[in-house]
């Protein structure tokens, strides 16, 4: 499965517009299933970049560059599943010290 930009991006509004969709408990499932849209993405690039690379060392009809684009896809999906949540822990850590 490939990277999809326009997919992240959408994923990545639908969590920034949780306020907008606040309405009913909206914004929860709003962003449970971005967040799971991301999880999902980043699990199917790694397991696609496992799949590649055991076919280069076992050798299987792959090209190198196949599997290099393959695991740079998955370093990708990861390291933004990473950032995604840094933020939401910060977020979380930044409400924790509001005061009521």
């Amino acid at each position: 499965m490939a990277v999809d930009v326009s997919q992240m991006g959408k994923t990545i509004e639908a969590l920034n517009s949780g306020s907008a969709a606040a309405k009913g408990g909206q914004a929860e499932k709003a962003a449970g299933q971005a967040f799971q849209e991301l999880f999902d993405n980043a699990a199917d690039t790694l397991k696609q970049a496992d799949q590649a690379a055991l076919q280069a060392n076992t050798g299987g009809p792959v090209d190198l560059h196949d599997v290099m684009i393959s695991m740079e896809k998955a370093d990708i999906s990861l390291r933004l599943l990473v950032q995604v949540r840094n933020k939401a822990v910060d977020a979380y850590k930044e409400i924790m010290r509001m005061q009521v």
